[in-house]
């Protein structure tokens, strides 16, 4: 298990609630002490130069149809919601479209009109809820997205071996869509498209080849797109469930927020998609975000440059050879950053949890979303493809909160 500060072990359970911890990297694993806790998602290591692998190319051929175009605009920018009810803030006003909080929901809230994705949790035992409730929300909610699963290669998450997950899967899928044939059935996100990752991926769909003679029916691409460590018995997400191997990619912790290998992330999975026939389903990075705390160095500046980061790069990341062709060849059509309001894990809080009131970073994500409330970015449509005339601010005033407010 990964070191652990005693200060750090509340964070730890959340981490593991919300499946988010892995690393990479190439450098030797850290020095490790024991820790309680069952989530060793924060450590302190002893510092190791980080190094780099590249995922290899992978091989398969699955194939399915999706008509769906994807929405253009701030429809594509979403926000988890871990604890309590989205209406217990001024949600609307951040300018997102959709939103997640990992349950499935008959009837659920749409302050200001944004989009609900359900999600469905599974596990070795089954699936939650039941059969009754899904079809109950799935007629309710024509057209929604369900996503299947919460990190399922996560043993502290939904931790479901990749046979049994194509099974589970066929099962809700065929429920879905006889509830709902106007529905989109979406994988459940991996926490980090990593070599170790994929192949977790490839036997899912390899599993549900060989059992059903068809291939995996996936609607929409699925993905978390965190960078943390691979490695049993260490901090980060470890080792999939059913996987025999002691190790992964090597993140430390100063690569939590590497931009570089983010996108290098993003690009990987988008061509791994391509290899199997899926290039034309659209692509959601369900959950992303910063989950190391602010003593380890992740302070609002450094966590608001990253937030804008990622922004821009999803909103004009595009490739000729994998992108997806119903949108301009864009990589990634939506995306949800954690978390709106969270007490075990805030560093990237948009909200605080006890006030309502937002946060620095609240401030910032709406700066950015919604420019003509005054705030520092202005965005204009260019083909397809928004754009921002002007830079980056970390400036936060009674002004600025007056966006939200």
């Amino acid at each position: 298990m990964g070191i652990v500060k005693p200060t750090m072990l509340p964070i730890l359970a959340l981490l593991i609630a919300l499946g988010v911890l892995t690393c990479a990297g190439c450098a030797p694993a850290p020095e490790m002490e024991a820790t309680p806790t069952p989530e060793p998602l924060v450590p302190t290591p002893i510092r190791a130069e980080a190094g780099r692998r590249s995922p290899p190319a992978a091989t398969a051929d699955v194939s399915a149809s999706l008509p769906a175009v994807p929405p253009p605009g701030r429809e594509r920018f979403g926000v988890g919601v871990p604890a309590g009810s989205i209406t217990d803030y001024p949600a609307e006003r951040l300018g997102i479209g959709w939103y997640l909080n990992w349950r499935v929901e008959v009837h659920p809230p749409r302050p200001g009109g944004v989009a609900f994705w359900q999600m469905v949790r599974v596990s070795e035992e089954g699936y939650r809820p039941d059969a009754a409730t899904i079809r109950a929300a799935a007629s309710a909610n024509p057209g929604s997205v369900w996503l299947i699963g919460n990190e399922p290669d996560v043993v502290w998450q939904d931790n479901t071996t990749p046979q049994r997950y194509a099974v589970i899967y066929h099962e809700l899928h065929r429920l879905l869509k006889s509830a709902d044939p106007t529905c989109r059935v979406a994988i459940g996100g991996v926490a980090q498209p990593t070599p170790l990752r994929l192949a977790y991926l490839e036997q899912v769909l390899s599993a549900y080849q060989a059992r059903y003679r068809q291939p995996m029916p996936v609607d929409v691409w699925n993905l978390h797109n965190f960078l943390l460590r691979e490695e049993r018995g260490s901090w980060g997400v470890g080792i999939p469930p059913g996987m025999d191997v002691t190790a992964g990619v090597l993140y430390e912790i100063e690569d939590h927020d590497d931009l570089e290998a983010f996108r290098s992330q993003v690009l990987t999975f988008r061509r791994w998609m391509a290899e199997r026939g899926q290039r034309d389903r659209p692509l959601v990075i369900s959950e992303y975000g910063i989950v190391m705390p602010s003593d380890y160095g992740f302070d609002q500046a450094r966590v608001q440059a990253f937030l804008y980061a990622t922004f821009d790069y999803f909103l004009t990341a595009t490739d000729e050879e994998v992108g997806y062709p119903q949108d301009g060849n864009r990589l990634v059509q939506w995306w949800a950053w954690y978390s709106l309001a969270d007490t075990v894990y805030p560093t990237g809080n948009l909200f605080d949890p006890v006030t309502k009131a937002p946060t620095g970073l609240g401030v910032a994500f709406a700066r950015y979303v919604v420019p003509e409330r005054g705030g520092g970015r202005r965005a204009t449509t260019v083909t397809n493809v928004l754009r921002f005339d002007c830079a980056h601010s970390f400036l936060v005033d009674s002004w600025a909160i007056s966006l939200l407010y």
